[in-house]
């Protein structure tokens, strides 16, 4: 029986999928397209019609057809997942963990509480972990462009605010409501930064936990995100004469560092960095500690000493050496007396050059005021503790800018408690705090 020519040629298997997503598509946007404002998105998602298994099948033929160019249907369908692999998004777990007020304080506590319960000494990895997760918090926090989305969280999540909210309505006082809420809202974000810096401090100063500098400069780092330097100065002690932690036969001992080595001074960024959160802040007495503990301390000289002042000295040895071994070669250049006494001058005139052009230069090195603003030295100090503590000095000098008047023609005009406390404190450091003859307009 022959196939009669009136009927019409079947649809190919795309047109078929198209006419059956594509009406169902189409029934659904005007629907869809006047909620869009109304209903967040993820009710926005739940609407998009889905196919059944049926058209998934009708679609996966007719939009894959590209297959056959690759040699074999498994190395298609690897390649294919392989794509999707490379374009899947971030798991919702590691989203959801400041999706709201009780995942960020819970991503905390489970942070935390790793370190804290464990009975053995803490691995590394986990204190980092732990300082990372208040990092991650803290510069979440303190965004300005996330705080809308805060306060939003914390009015969905506490329901007295809401009841106060409804029942101040109810009286017609919106404007004193906006203000209560205002302030609820101030008071728990205060509270979670709080909750983020004990966290980090608690961490930190829990005693099996060994600080190295790489857990100090990350905690620096989450203090100052959070602009807490009032922890900084005990850490630092606790950094150069924390008990090391000792794990034998299943308990721990500890034994008492030596808080003047070399290798428990902190480093001068870290320092810096802590020093300006105390600034902005304007705390001066986490200023001062913070000076004290960092570059007032033995170990940070002996580092100084170790790292800037090997070299010189090292040459300075040499010299002598160098200096004969050029006074032999040049005394064969000349008749006028023997090798020997032509060595000797010559040995001489080379170390008296090299001791006093040295002599000039240091002198002039160490006595240069032209950087020290407000803090110099006072009359009398060696110039080898001038260079030594220079660090010292410069933050000084630091903090009094920060604290005193910004014009120069007030300054030394100062008054109040604490800039007299300041004052007393450089002139225990033998400085002197605006000295007379170096101010402007008094070089008489």
């Amino acid at each position: 029986m022959s196939r009669p020519t009136t009927l019409p040629r079947p649809q190919s298997v795309c047109q078929i999928c198209d006419s059956i997503i594509g009406r169902r598509l189409y029934s659904t946007k005007p629907a869809l397209s006047s909620r869009i404002a109304t209903r967040p998105r993820s009710q926005i998602s739940q609407n998009v019609p889905r196919a059944n298994s049926s058209q998934k099948r009708l679609l996966a033929s007719a939009v894959l057809p590209t297959k056959k160019t690759i040699s074999g249907s498994s190395k298609s369908r690897d390649a294919l997942e392989e794509q999707d692999k490379k374009v899947k998004p971030t798991p919702r777990s590691a989203r959801d963990e400041l999706s709201s007020v009780t995942n960020m304080m819970t991503y905390l506590e489970k942070n935390k509480t790793r370190v804290l319960s464990n009975r053995r000494i803490p691995p590394e990895s986990d204190v980092n972990a732990a300082l990372q997760a208040c990092f991650v918090l803290a510069d979440y926090i303190m965004d300005d462009s996330v705080q809308p989305q805060i306060s939003h969280m914390i009015k969905e999540s506490d329901s007295a605010a809401a009841e106060l909210l409804s029942l101040d309505s109810t009286k017609g006082s919106r404007s004193k409501t906006s203000e209560t809420m205002t302030a609820h809202i101030t008071a728990q974000v205060k509270r979670i930064i709080d909750e983020i810096s004990n966290t980090a401090y608690a961490v930190l100063s829990h005693p099996p936990v060994f600080i190295t500098p790489e857990l100090l400069e990350k905690y620096v780092d989450v203090q100052a995100r959070l602009v807490r330097p009032e922890t900084f100065s005990q850490i630092f002690q606790l950094y150069a004469s924390k008990p090391m932690p000792r794990e034998s036969s299943g308990s721990i001992s500890y034994v008492a560092p030596n808080p003047n080595k070399v290798a428990n001074a902190i480093e001068s960024k870290v320092i810096e960095k802590a020093l300006d959160v105390a600034i902005e802040k304007k705390n001066i007495d986490a200023a001062v500690g913070i000076i004290e503990n960092g570059y007032g301390t033995k170990a940070f000289i002996r580092n100084k000493l170790l790292r800037r002042a090997v070299l010189p000295a090292g040459t300075f040895a040499a010299t002598p050496f160098a200096a004969y071994l050029l006074a032999s070669n040049f005394s064969s250049f000349q008749t006028a007396m023997d090798s020997a006494s032509a060595t000797n001058v010559a040995f001489v005139g080379i170390l008296t050059y090299v001791g006093f052009t040295a002599s000039l230069g240091m002198v002039a090195f160490t006595t240069a005021n032209d950087h020290m603003k407000r803090v110099t030295w006072a009359p009398g100090v060696p110039l080898r503790l001038r260079w030594v503590r220079e660090e010292e000095r410069a933050a000084l000098d630091k903090v009094a800018c920060a604290w005193g008047f910004r014009e120069k023609w007030r300054q030394g005009e100062e008054e109040g408690a604490d800039w007299d406390a300041l004052r007393e404190y450089i002139g225990q450091k033998s400085m002197v705090l605006d000295q007379a003859e170096l101010m402007e307009g008094m070089d008489y």
